[in-house]
């Protein structure tokens, strides 16, 4: 299946902005940031479709995963 993967802020830093990804059936969100080398503790915000998601939600066919670091500011 292919998905998009979108990655903001720090977790660019030596990958990509967007990019499509061919995974497997009943891949959920942790393994593709297995797949990528990012530490899940980097990752602070997951959406898939726009929505709230968590690491273990498996994702379809077309799905679009954005993944956030920890904002700050103030």
């Amino acid at each position: 299946m292919e998905i998009n993967v979108k990655l903001f802020a720090t977790l660019r830093d030596g990958r990509f902005k967007e990019e499509k990804a061919n995974m497997n059936e009943n891949t959920q969100v942790s393994d593709v940031i297995s797949k990528y080398n990012i530490p899940k503790e980097e990752v602070k915000i997951c959406l898939v479709n726009g929505r709230d998601a968590d690491l273990n939600q498996t994702l379809k066919n077309g799905d679009t995963l954005s993944l956030f670091p920890p904002v700050g500011g103030g």
